[in-house]
């Protein structure tokens, strides 16, 4: 999820392992470890000069339960060594600093496995990537109240039990919610696939997620053969089923998507993507058609699509090349959301 959403819970890992010994700089330490394995994204960059394959290096290895195990060792022992002197010498142990960097880090892959984008738990013996899509990357009634309750927990004395009523509290609403949204993708599903048999759509498969910041208004893609369904629904639409839905081809023909680098964004995007002529000879635009429009009516309002081109021997990409969502976008997608 989001890095605010990791810092919170890494925070309360790190409240849960050293919370009454060292009090509030226990959430620091958290918070520290559960912002490691998105680092990712800067140490992929600097790997590899190809958008791509930077790309696929994030939720990879380092969002493996090996990285959690190996890394816990190596940071605990770093910040054991570290804080283990002077006035704070015996004040805590290895194994506390161990405890505390396997929680952080270990939780972080997953909770991100309940988002659509994917994580490697299994790396790097597998790149299969775990997503349940019950909860969007950025869910505020999951994280603010988690957050709330950290920081009226700070207040409180490290030893007083208030302290722990508290940590309760935010781990306690925020998984309740995470339960409601492994509920409500249940009966989602069930509505979507009633969609799709009312508009005659014989399909293969189809994935649903829950839009940016909510779980009320979800979005589902459907494939065929040579098409993809698109259809949005919403906890407030009077109608069981959703009626308003977008066809897409896929024109996978366009490009021979056997080279190494094509296979590995295919493989990113789950085979849902369509491809499209651009202006300029020899590029190609790429739409991720796993995540929503904001403009439920316009598939071309997608914010993940990339550009597509051949340079220096290997096809790389120009990502989130598209024009910004523009204020009447964001109008349809809240009346969308409101079920009108």
């Amino acid at each position: 999820m989001d890095s605010l959403t990791q810092i919170v819970l890494g925070a309360a890992c790190g409240e849960i392992a050293l919370g009454k010994k060292i009090g509030n700089k226990a959430l620091l330490f958290g918070a520290i470890g559960g912002t490691i394995p998105d680092l990712d994204v800067f140490i992929g960059r600097w790997l590899y000069s190809n958008e791509i394959e930077a790309m696929a290096f994030h939720r990879g290895v380092m969002h493996s339960i090996l990285f959690a195990i190996l890394g816990s060792f190596l940071f605990g022992w770093i910040t054991y060594t570290l804080y283990n002197w002077g006035k704070r010498k015996g004040s805590t142990t290895l194994k506390n600093w161990i405890w505390l960097f396997f929680l952080s880090i270990f939780t972080h892959p997953i909770l991100d496995c309940f988002t659509p984008y994917g994580t490697q738990l299994f790396a790097p013996f597998s790149n299969y990537r775990v997503a349940f899509n019950n909860i969007s990357v950025a869910d505020p009634l999951y994280t603010v109240p988690f957050l709330l309750s950290l920081i009226v927990m700070m207040f409180f004395k490290r030893t007083t039990i208030r302290r722990t009523w508290w940590l309760k509290a935010g781990i306690y609403l925020s998984s309740a919610y995470m339960i409601f949204t492994i509920i409500n993708k249940f009966y989602i599903n069930s509505v979507f696939k009633k969609s799709f048999k009312k508009a005659n759509i014989t399909y293969q498969r189809f994935s649903s997620q829950p839009t940016i910041l909510n779980n009320i208004l979800w979005y589902a893609v459907a494939e065929t053969e040579t098409q993809y369904h698109l259809a949005f629904y919403s906890l407030f639409d009077k109608s069981a089923t959703s009626d308003n839905i977008i066809t897409v081809d896929k024109n996978h023909d366009l490009i021979d998507m056997s080279d190494t680098n094509l296979k590995t964004l295919a493989w990113f995007s789950n085979d849902y993507f369509n491809l499209s002529k651009k202006e300029k000879v020899g590029t190609y635009k790429y739409v991720d058609l796993r995540y929503p429009m904001l403009n439920p009516e316009d598939s071309s309002t997608s914010v993940f699509n990339f550009t597509i081109f051949f340079e220096n021997g290997k096809w790389d990409i120009l990502p989130f090349d598209g024009s910004p969502p523009n204020k009447e976008d964001f109008s349809k997608f809240i009346k969308r959301l409101q079920g009108i």
